[in-house]
Parts: C-alpha cells; structure tokens; sequence
C-alpha cells in the first residue's frame, strides 16, 4: 500500500492555528499537521498526520492480539479504563473537551455532561450485561464450543474476532466509548474513522487506556484516524475483504450510501443509519392541567435530547384528544423545551432559513395550523392535522392531531427508531402493529434516552452481528 495524506477538500498548507488533531494506530500515538481539513457543522479548520494505510491494516496471517484473552480479562481492563474517565483528573478528556466546543455545535456544558458520566459506559455489570444478551453461550468468544446435533454429528462454533472499520458518528462525542467497548469485547482488530465535529474524544479515550496498559492486547487492538469520508483513494484501498470483515456505520444517509457501493462477498455492512423518533399520546394526557403539565415535561425530554441532534430525540408528537386540552398541551410544551437540561441547553441553534420559510408558508396556508414560539431555537410547537413535510430540528416539535393513535401507524416505518408512548399501558396494545410498521424501540414518554442494559439497538443484537461465526463440523 502507499501513503495517502490528501483529501479532495484537504489542503498542505500552512493555515493560522489550526487545531492540532492526533491519531493513534496499534497502540501509539501519531502526531503531526500535513493535511488539513475543515470541521463539517462549525468550519473550523484542524490539521491532522498523513495516514500510512499500511499501519492500520493487520494481515491476516497475523492472529488478532485479543484472540486468546479471556473475556473476563478484557472487560476487568475496560473497568479499570473506566476509573480513569474522571474529568477533573483525566488531561486527555480536559484537552478533547476545549478543541470539541469549537468544532461541535453541542454547547460546552452538555460535552461537559457526557464527559463526566462516560465512565458509567464501562462497568463490570454494563458490560457482562452487553455478552450475556447476545450471546446464548459466551464460552463462544473464548473458544471453540462443542455441540452435538439432532443426528449425532458433531461440530464446534466459535465467535472469532472480526476485522472492523468503526465509522464514528458525530453527534455524540462520547459515542465512541460504547464502540470502543464493543470492538474489544468481539476482541476485533479495529479501526475507528473520526467524524470531523469530534476527532478528538476516541483519541482521549485510547490514550488513556494506553496509560493503564500501554502493551494489552486491547490497546493493540485499536487505531483511531480521521479522513474526509467518500475519501476514494483511500476508501477504495481500505475497504476491501482481504482487509476488513465490517464497516460499522453510524453516519446520515449520504454516509451509508458511500459505504455501500464498497460492499461485496466477504465484506459486510452493519448499519446504524438515519433514523427519526416519534411521540403517541392518547387522550388521558390532557384530562386537566397537572397532567398536560406532566405530559408536557415528558415530551419536553425526549424532543430536547442533545438539542434534537439525537436519533432518539422526538420530532413528530401524534396526540388523540380534544382540541382545547391538546393547545394547552403544546402552549405548555413549548415553555418546556426553552429549558436547560443535562443533555440540552436553553437555547439551540436557529432553525435554518429554508425551515423558517416553509413555517411561515404553513401560517398563511393551513388554516388549521397553530403555533407556539419561534424559528430563534428556543423551542417552536407546531399544531397540524397532517405531519409537515420538512425535518424537525432544533428543538421544533410537529404536533399532529388525530382522531384516534391507530391512525398514527401509518406514518411508523423502517426509519423510526424510538417511540415514546403515553400513558405506557398503551404500549402493550400497540407495539406488535409497530414492530410489523419498522419501529424499532417503544418507550414511555419522557423515557427516550433511558435504555434497558443489553437491549437491542436498531432491531440488532449488534455484538452478535459484529463476530466472524466460525463452524468446525465432523459429519
């Protein structure tokens, strides 16, 4: 292979004080400024060392460093990592923080939210949890597991350790602690792709379990670059099945798509794409004010996650009841969202000017549309019979009135992700049509960024796709 240090928009020059971005391969760190780049959201210009394609590739002649170590030996590692994660006390955090607030739109005090409770993603019961749900036998990751068939032939499976390429998504600078976790529990040979809002946090965090052990396999196990993504000199040498097994994608639609034209026998995408969350609330939610007020705080929560950057995050409220109890509910509602909360500030980004547009053209076109607020990111309700056709964001929240939350199916699809559901009893009932729509995750209201240890995400047991099964049969 040869060394590619340019992308398209990549310049050699020498631009003022560009922000200083490492990368970190097999285990050490790599520093220097050759090529620069512009943060995708916020423009801001970082510099970042030529990447080697040679030293983030691991032949496969050459065993996985983590194939032989127990799983119980890796996650007391990932713990101890875990402990390290202190905000106040961790240098790598404090410099990953001060450079992701220029170059994120999430304001300084929800980064600095996520910073102090990642260490929560890398407990011993967390993680045990994360094996034991998608695996039916976790001695398949330590070894090969013998079994015995219906007929009497005789055969060994084993989880063998994949070859990843992590796509990193941008929208949450902690993000990465989870698929750093996954990587080694599969005991993957893993590549993270930075996402240019954050091509910091995954660099802290491998910096700092290099500092626990800089030698463990899980350490060797894990290289952290950043490239422009659809990069093709680069994409179209990596992304090959004599290199990799998986692209782990978390990106927005045009990501995926880039992804997908690499794909072929031996080289398989495991996707978490674009997704939008929605809200169901029946007519209980607006039978007096205390409980349109609770209602309200609820779909406040879930609309507001991570300033509606978020997947999970609520977009679309459908909502069955009487008219005048629902307006009290989006008037309260919209005081709600213009709330500071501990992954959302008062005051996001303003809606875009093309949105405002088609906000202002719903004013003077449907007579039926009422709204609470304004464009200024401080939380705008919109009132409509039927959905808006544009995308909800900065803490916008289209509420769509209904004869009856049956209706609201029809607008569930493969895409929806998270559904917050009031008052949760209505879940039972529901959530079989739901699955059958596409939704993936039914929740009650107000419980969108909660999550049950071990569950499904985006209607995959991911570790379970992650592993390269290998099946020794003697029939």
């Amino acid at each position: 292979m040869t060394s590619l240090d340019t992308a398209p928009e990549a310049q050699h020059s020498a631009a003022a004080d560009p922000i200083r971005v490492d990368h970190f391969i097999r285990g050490k760190v790599v520093t220097g400024g050759a090529v620069h780049y512009h943060s995708r959201d916020l423009g801001v210009e970082f510099a970042t060392p030529e990447i080697r394609l040679d030293e983030l590739v691991t032949p496969r002649s050459e065993m996985p460093p983590l194939l032989d170590v127990p799983v119980v030996e890796i996650i007391d590692f990932l713990v101890a990592c875990g402990e390290r994660l202190v905000l106040e006390d961790n240098v790598h955090l404090q410099e990953a923080l001060e450079h992701i607030v220029a170059t994120n739109p999430l304001p300084r005090r929800v980064v600095e939210n996520l910073f102090r409770v990642a260490r929560h993603r890398l407990t011993k019961q967390d993680l045990w949890c994360s094996i034991e749900s998608n695996f039916a036998n976790p001695a398949a990751l330590d070894g090969w597991v013998e079994r015995t068939d219906f007929n009497g032939q005789h055969a060994a499976l084993r989880a063998f350790p994949p070859r990843m390429i992590h796509m990193l998504a941008g929208n949450s600078p902690t993000g990465c602690i989870s698929s750093i976790a996954q990587g080694a529990l599969v005991k993957a040979v893993n590549v993270f792709k930075m996402p240019s809002s954050d091509p910091f946090t995954c660099v802290a965090m491998l910096r700092t379990m290099a500092e626990v052990d800089p030698d463990h396999p899980v350490v060797r196990s894990m290289s952290a670059v950043y490239w422009r993504g659809g990069d093709d000199r680069i994409e179209r040498t990596l992304y090959r099945p004599q290199y990799f097994d998986k692209i782990v994608a978390w990106g927005g639609g045009d990501a995926i798509n880039n992804v997908i034209k690499y794909l072929g026998p031996g080289l398989q995408l495991v996707s978490f794409d674009p997704k939008t969350s929605i809200s169901m609330i029946g007519p209980e939610g607006f039978e007096g004010d205390a409980v349109i007020e609770e209602v309200a705080e609820a779909a406040a929560t879930d609309v507001s996650v991570f300033n509606q950057e978020a997947c999970l995050a609520s977009r679309f409220i459908f909502v069955e009841g009487e008219r005048d109890g629902i307006e009290r509910f989006c008037e309260k509602l919209q005081e709600r969202l213009g709330v500071d909360r501990p992954t959302a500030s008062e005051v996001a980004h303003p809606l875009p000017v093309d949105i405002r547009e088609e906000v202002a053209m719903l004013q003077v076109m449907d007579d039926d549309c009422k709204i609470w607020g304004k464009t200024d990111g401080r939380g705008l309700v919109i009132l409509t019979g039927d959905p808006v056709e544009f995308h909800p964001s900065s803490k916008t929240a289209n509420v769509v009135h209904l004869r009856s939350l049956d209706e609201a199916v029809r607008f569930v699809n493969v895409a929806t992700q998270t559904i917050g559901m009031y008052p949760p009893e209505r879940k039972l009932a529901m959530r079989d049509r739901l699955a059958s729509a596409g939704a993936q995750r039914v929740v009650r209201l107000g419980g969108a960024a909660k999550h049950v240890a071990g569950g499904a995400h985006d209607a995959m047991l991911p570790l379970q796709r992650f592993v390269h099964w290998m099946s020794d049969e003697d029939a």
